[in-house]
């Protein structure tokens, strides 16, 4: 029965998966974990961005609620599987109107205001650039038995993974654009001012450090600057 819940789930997020839409991933990861993990009611993911924390792609806008205030708060579940590392990934909440309300002072009795009792947020990714917890909530106290952490656990492993791989393909893309925009602004400088690859190459170098912006930003620069010199389609001189 797990195995099976698994492996439909990671079909699931393989099939939809768009590696160029990390909002549609994160989307699909939600929804696909409020459906796989037995107990959750409902779920939000929170990432961290400069040291923010966000709430990304939630069920419903009381969770985007409750995941922004664990961020303004410092204090959470969610916080907790980012920022304390647990050795299993998980930071487990039997009872927010009980024991675990010690836990999290000022976030509990809000949680159970709004109808939520017990959670389970599992560390997806702690990368530099990328810091993530999955938030799953129950409106029942002690929803998360054992077979519901272990299914959480291992769905996280999977999602962990696939954002690993979105994120590492954004980062080739993002290369392979930068080469092939910084290639046409060296042909547009080898073709205006008669020099080799190395020679525009270099000039590129060169004002990139004398005006402090980014190599590719003077090569989009170039590129785009060349683009508007063209004549427009159908343009003929002497017409």
């Amino acid at each position: 029965m797990l195995l099976d819940a698994l492996r439909s789930a990671a079909h699931d997020l393989i099939d939809r998966r768009n590696f160029r839409d990390l909002d549609l991933l994160l989307s699909r990861i939600v929804l696909t974990a409020v459906e796989t993990v037995p107990g959750a009611d409902a779920g939000g993911i929170s990432t961290t961005t400069d040291g923010l924390l966000g709430s990304q792609n939630p069920t419903s806008g009381v969770i985007s609620k409750l995941d922004q205030l664990q961020s303004e708060l410092r204090e959470g579940p969610c916080i907790s599987a980012i920022d304390q590392l647990p050795s299993d990934g998980l930071v487990i909440v039997d009872d927010l109107a009980g024991d675990d309300a010690a836990r999290w002072p000022r976030f509990a009795p809000q949680a159970v205001e709004q109808g939520y009792r017990s959670m389970v947020s599992v560390q997806l990714t702690r990368e530099p650039n990328l810091r993530a917890a999955l938030n799953l909530y129950a409106a029942e106290p002690e929803a998360f038995d054992a077979d519901a952490r272990l299914t959480a656990a291992l769905f996280g492993l999977q999602a962990a993974a696939l954002l690993f791989g979105a994120d590492t393909a954004r980062h080739l893309q993002h290369a392979v654009d930068s080469r092939d925009v910084i290639g046409q602004a060296k042909g547009i400088l080898m073709e205006r001012f008669t020099v080799t690859g190395d020679q525009a190459f270099q000039m590129m170098v060169t004002s990139s450090q004398e005006t402090n912006i980014k190599l590719v930003e003077v090569a989009s620069w170039l590129v785009g600057e060349a683009d508007q010199r063209q004549p427009p389609r159908g343009h003929h001189h002497g017409l």
